[in-house]
């Protein structure tokens, strides 16, 4: 009986030894493809900022645009460092906040209409829709608006077009951050305000949409940081624009359009620039996305 039990034992021991391997190389492989999944990040951050991290130190980068009244051949030939960023940060601040604008008041609306009525024929084909228009690509959107906005109704190019593509492309984001939070938050909450004798325009105004005030500013941070890199529906829409610009009904720059701009210029001075502001662009996104983790861990919806 002895031998039996000792046998059985030696058994177990084998076949938990056997299963701690096994644990122990899945492991392994999980933590080798993670790091494998973010050299690639690495990499390409590292080669952005040795190329133009040294330019965010130059104040002059910051505050002044390219030089207006001399031509880029002239400049170019006697060296001058062919301006700064100014007019792409301006340019940048201008349409993602009109964006936003647009995008995050009806992307709320939306949310909370598909969160309300989910067994309504009208609300899949809105998800459907929405999903749809998530997956459509960037430059999709800038065509569009260039066709309707920039030429059929001849409008021009201006940041109010650019705004428009990119409020098309952070609405997606919007609503189902929404629709999700909302999602979230228990029926109780809504079922005692409404026993209480509370309108139901107030319980969604005064409880459902304060309560998911956490998602619905996560799905905001995250929409502002897919857009803010934004080229391809700028080129068609916003154009460009070498001056500092604050009228938002002509062609303005972006930090996305003065790299691309830039980058396929012959000049060392223009190809600097765009490597300034590709680290410029990296370090507004990244602050961006940390913003976004901090609103995430202290304003979690907790029921």
């Amino acid at each position: 009986m002895k031998a039996i039990d000792r046998e059985a034992k030696k058994q177990v021991t084998k076949s938990v030894g056997k299963n701690i391997l096994k644990d122990r190389i899945f492991e392994g492989l999980v933590i080798l493809f993670s790091i494998l999944s973010i050299v690639p990040l690495i990499f390409i951050l590292s080669y952005i900022f040795a190329k133009g991290f040294p330019k965010l130190f130059i104040p002059e980068f910051w505050i002044s645009a390219p030089p207006v009244g001399q031509s880029k051949v002239a400049i170019e030939t006697i060296g001058m460092n062919y301006g700064g960023i100014a007019n792409g940060i301006i340019g940048t601040f201008f349409v993602v906040i009109m964006a936003a604008f647009i995008a995050v008041p009806l992307g709320v609306m939306t949310g909370v209409y598909l969160a309300e009525n989910r067994q309504s024929k009208i609300v899949n084909a809105i998800e459907v829709a929405v999903d749809m228009i998530q997956g459509v690509p960037s430059i999709i959107f800038g065509i569009f608006i260039n066709i309707w906005l920039v030429t059929t109704m001849k409008a021009g190019y201006s940041a109010i077009a650019g705004s428009i593509s990119l409020a098309l492309m952070m609405l997606p984001i919007v609503i189902k951050s929404t629709e999700e939070t909302i999602k979230l938050i228990p029926d109780t909450l809504k079922e005692a305000a409404v026993a209480l004798g509370t309108p139901y325009y107030k319980v969604i105004l005064k409880i459902i949409v304060p309560a998911a005030m956490s998602g619905i500013v996560t799905g905001v941070l995250v929409g502002v940081t897919r857009i803010a890199g934004e080229t391809a529906p700028l080129i068609f829409t916003a154009f460009g624009n070498p001056n500092v610009n604050y009228n938002v009904t002509q062609p303005m720059e972006t930090l996305p359009t003065l790299i691309y701009n830039n980058a396929r210029s012959a000049s060392p001075n223009l190809i600097e620039n765009a490597w300034g502001a590709s680290a410029a662009l990296v370090v507004l996104v990244l602050l961006l996305n940390i913003l976004t983790k901090v609103v995430v861990n202290k304003w979690k919806v907790k029921f």
